[in-house]
């Protein structure tokens, strides 16, 4: 059964960083693609960041050139680096696979506030 647990998350100002976690256990992680997906209060879960076994990112227009979606396969571990945050994203953070291919159990997810 696969694992999911996100950390890293915490509470910032506008135009800080954090950089999120998450640790895979379960699975093979390294052969899959896989992304950062987050959920605002009263809004449906939308995908951020998506990078594949081979290391090649794609992000959601709303946070290119601030966030960087990485992996370490040796760790069983994907990141997001956040950079320049701003308060429309405040959100939980969850990693999963890429859509269509999501593990069915997802992680707890790590909150995001950005906040003055």
């Amino acid at each position: 059964q696969v694992q999911l647990v996100e950390s890293g998350g915490g509470s910032v100002q506008p135009g800080r960083s954090l950089r999120l976690s998450c640790a895979v256990s379960g699975s093979i992680f390294s052969i899959y693609a896989m992304a950062w997906y987050r959920q605002a209060p009263g809004k449906q879960r939308e995908l951020v960041a998506t990078i594949t076994s081979g290391g090649s990112t794609n992000y959601a227009d709303s946070v290119t050139g601030r966030f960087t979606i990485s992996r370490d396969n040796a760790k069983n571990t994907v990141y997001l680096q956040m950079n320049s945050l701003k308060p429309e994203d405040t959100a939980v953070y969850y990693c999963n696979r890429i859509p269509g291919r999501s593990w069915r159990d997802w992680g707890q997810g790590t909150q995001v506030i950005v906040s003055s």
